[in-house]
């Protein structure tokens, strides 16, 4: 029984798993491993990744059913697929709760609920709770269920300036400079706003949706080629002297100095979003249908992860944080094989019963 659905372009897969399996190590401080993710190697992170492949699946899924049943149907289903999401982060929401208040619990260590923005939810957890229903309160690793709650919903009354993509893709980048340059975004309890907001990462989400459906720009492919590669060079340097060796800053020009700071990744900075499209541009360029490492016995293990990015993603949250009080109280390099190996078992483990279910239930029943 294979448990990877062909007849799909699995790369979209592949680095789904790939992004995935950063996310987890992303929310373990002190992981070695955690060094070498997307977000130490160019200006983006596994967000941006994930974001991007959201828009692009649903583009696959959502604009079929755009052409065979029409726009009514197509909305239709994506805003079930919407409630989905919405369960999905509530219930995450109550299982992540009760996992980080038992680790306070059990260690005597409060700052665990602090860490992750759960003080509010001790001080007042009836009005914390009342706000946790329309997403108004959100603590940390649990930001970015709700960011693609609210695109897929909004998305889903547009779907059909799918076929229309001029007119999408500008009214999407209207959006994204509008709500950069008057800073607007979605309010949470407490005064605060949406770490990630929705009102520019939808631009995203759209480019990933129009991709899908049309393909890559039509681009000199050298030249192209060239520029892409200079960017990640030019991220990779301005990452190197803001964030991995902040000491470095110091030989770095004042009159370049202005153009590095403060890029945000609440907004999706426009060198974010430039950072990813090169890594895009490349990955479809160089990374042709069919490449054989994706087929591999490693690479079918992030196929797979990648094919139930849902469940695999709800389970990533629980794990880290376990792993993050595992590597709290034990740093040596046992302990990170441990949590790591643990870790990407647990989320092909979790993505193998997923697929399991879907095959046994696609055969037909016996008597």
């Amino acid at each position: 029984m294979t448990l990877v659905r062909a007849g799909r372009d699995l790369r979209v897969d592949f680095f789904r798993g790939i992004a995935l399996f950063c996310i987890f190590l992303d929310h373990i401080p002190h992981d070695t491993l955690a060094r070498f993710t997307v977000r130490n190697l160019a200006l983006n992170d596994a967000t941006e990744i994930f974001i991007l492949l959201a828009g692009y699946a649903a583009s696959l899924v959502y604009g079929r059913k755009l052409d065979r049943a029409g726009p009514v149907s197509a909305g239709a289903d994506m805003l079930k697929r919407t409630w989905t999401l919405y369960i999905a982060h509530i219930f995450i929401f109550v299982i992540f709760t009760g996992e980080v208040a038992a680790f306070a619990t059990w260690f005597a260590d409060p700052s665990y609920l602090a860490h992750v923005g759960m003080n509010r939810l001790i001080k007042e957890p009836l009005v914390a709770m009342i706000d946790a229903v329309p997403m108004l309160y959100q603590p940390s690793f649990l930001n970015v269920l709700p960011l693609y709650v609210v695109i897929m919903g909004g998305m889903a009354p547009l779907l059909v300036l799918l076929r229309r993509p001029a007119v999408l893709l500008m009214a999407s980048f209207t959006l994204y400079v509008a709500a950069r340059q008057f800073g607007w975004n979605l309010p949470t309890a407490g005064g605060h706003v949406w770490f990630f907001n929705p009102l520019t990462w939808q631009f995203l989400f759209v480019l990933g949706m129009v991709f899908a459906r049309f393909g890559r720009p039509r681009l000199p492919n050298v030249a192209t080629d060239i520029g892409a590669a200079v960017l990640l060079v030019t991220g990779f340097l301005i990452l190197l002297t803001t964030w991995i060796e902040p000491q470095l800053a110091r030989h770095v020009p004042l009159a370049i100095k202005p153009l590095i700071h403060d890029i945000d990744k609440t907004g999706l900075h426009p060198y974010r979003l430039l950072s990813i499209l090169a890594l895009a541009w490349l990955a479809s360029r160089y990374v042709p249908p069919g490449a054989p490492f994706i087929g591999t016995r490693a690479g079918s293990i992030f196929v797979l992860i990648g094919q139930h990015g849902l469940t695999t993603y709800c389970a990533s949250i629980l794990l880290s944080f376990a792993g993050r009080v595992a590597l709290d109280h034990d740093r040596g390099w046992l302990m990170q094989v441990l949590v790591n190996g643990i870790g990407l078992g647990a989320l092909l483990g979790v993505a193998a019963i997923g697929a399991w279910y879907k095959v046994k239930d696609a055969k037909p029943a016996t008597i």
